[in-house]
């Protein structure tokens, strides 16, 4: 599903009866993998209902409700539904949605529903049902042969179980009776915020961002740390992790950039460090710089859109030997991902048209004409012993400047 953008969300022709007075709608929000935790649960379903308010935060909506396996969004103005439908599909930990016209739980009031959001019967329809009220008289089957029948009456169509035009969803929940026509894909994963902070090196690319999303889709609240070698080059690549960073902050709501203007280290490692190791050099200091920083914003591990074999220095030998230099965990969610695959959620999720735009990064600044694929931790350690190791990292730092972006503006901020 491609992901949709604020500014291009789909226009939606409301039938003229939705926008009668009276009516409440309700958005029901449905999630999986939350419901398979144990005693944490509760806590997972509040970071989930706080996500959901920040997501929907300045739009027309009195009250957000969650319980188990159900979240209920109080929509007062049901015009809104598109801008709602563009926003929760950028929450994760939502696997599908609904929006749902809220009745009383009689089949008379749910036949009237199918009224209100069918304006024009289809060829052939289905009713699906779900009694999560059990004190409700019928069952479930009993509820979609009652209502079909009923809607028969007043709509004469084909029947079709396997394949309709139009699926009518029925929901009798202790809230209520709740009729749909829609669901909604969600991004799925867990709630932002549930798994902890990450320290991503975003380097403007096409992975780096692919690996930022999925630590966000597993319920990491991500950290952005940028390497630029300008100002010995031009400021591109800087330029294209603030887009990055914008499009992403709209699934974590509140996002840190930390720029780092490496070139200044890597002039000192060019004279030092030979011409073979020093694209492990750079990422060997890479990690030190981001691991200050992400203990600085209590992260817990670094995270890179690393893919084992892609180039020279993604060998297994060499990520070995990077990750040695630093103390945290370093996450590569895509390291056995083949670039084709991560091209294509590069393009999925929106990330892939920023990326590919030119731009001048710290790899091209000083790049040596070959890699050594397999530069062990004994070679590496001795070449850094030629160098102040912990003066280039005090000096990224000094060169170092961070930028903070919000999404949507009216979010709350979360102390």
């Amino acid at each position: 599903m491609p992901e949709p953008t604020a500014e291009a969300a789909p226009a939606m022709d409301l039938p003229a009866r939705v926008l009668e007075p009276g009516l409440e709608w309700r958005v029901i929000v449905r999630f999986s993998e939350i419901a398979l935790k144990g005693r944490n649960k509760d806590w997972f379903m509040r970071v989930l209902r706080d996500n959901v308010e920040r997501a929907l935060s300045g739009l027309p909506v009195s009250k957000v409700t969650i319980r188990p396996n159900r979240c209920f969004v109080h929509l007062d103005d049901v015009r809104a539904w598109p801008e709602v439908r563009t926003r929760l599909r950028w929450v994760f930990g939502i696997t599908n949605f609904s929006l749902a016209l809220r009745t009383r739980p009689d089949l008379d009031a749910l036949a009237e529903a199918f009224d209100i959001l069918v304006p024009e019967p289809p060829a052939s329809f289905c009713v699906r049902a779900q009694r999560g009220e059990k004190s409700f008289p019928l069952t479930t089957p009993e509820i979609e042969r009652a209502l079909g029948a009923a809607i028969l009456r007043k709509h004469p169509m084909a029947v079709d179980l396997r394949n309709p035009e139009l699926t009518f969803g029925v929901e009798i929940q202790r809230e209520g009776a709740f009729a749909f026509v829609s669901h909604e894909e969600g991004p799925g994963g867990l709630p932002v915020g549930t798994s902890g902070r990450v320290a991503v090196l975003l380097s403007g690319g096409i992975d780096s961002p692919v690996a930022a999303y999925r630590l966000m889709q597993r319920g990491c609240q991500v950290v952005f740390v940028h390497f630029t070698s300008f100002p010995f080059t031009d400021p591109s690549s800087w330029e294209k992790s603030r887009e990055l960073v914008k499009l992403l902050t709209r699934h974590q709501f509140a996002s840190k950039l930390y720029a780092c203007q490496f070139g200044y280290v890597q002039q000192r490692i060019v004279v030092t460090v030979p011409a073979e190791l020093r694209i492990i050099a750079y990422r060997r200091m890479m990690l030190r710089v981001a691991e200050a920083i992400g203990r600085r914003e209590g992260c817990e591990a670094l995270g890179t859109g690393e893919s084992l074999g892609q180039v020279g220095s993604q060998t297994l030998t060499n990520m070995a030997t990077i990750d040695r230099a630093a103390e945290l965990l370093v996450l590569r969610p895509l390291v056995a991902w083949s670039k084709s695959e991560i091209t294509a959620e590069a393009q999925r999720i929106g990330t892939y048209d920023i990326s590919i735009e030119p731009d001048m990064d710290c790899c091209q600044f000083l790049v040596p004409p070959r890699v050594s694929t397999h530069a062990t931790l004994e070679q590496m350690e001795a070449v850094e012993r030629e160098l102040d190791v912990p003066g280039l990292v005090n000096l990224a730092l000094a060169h170092t400047e961070v930028e903070e972006f919000r999404w949507p503006e009216s979010a709350p901020s979360r102390s």
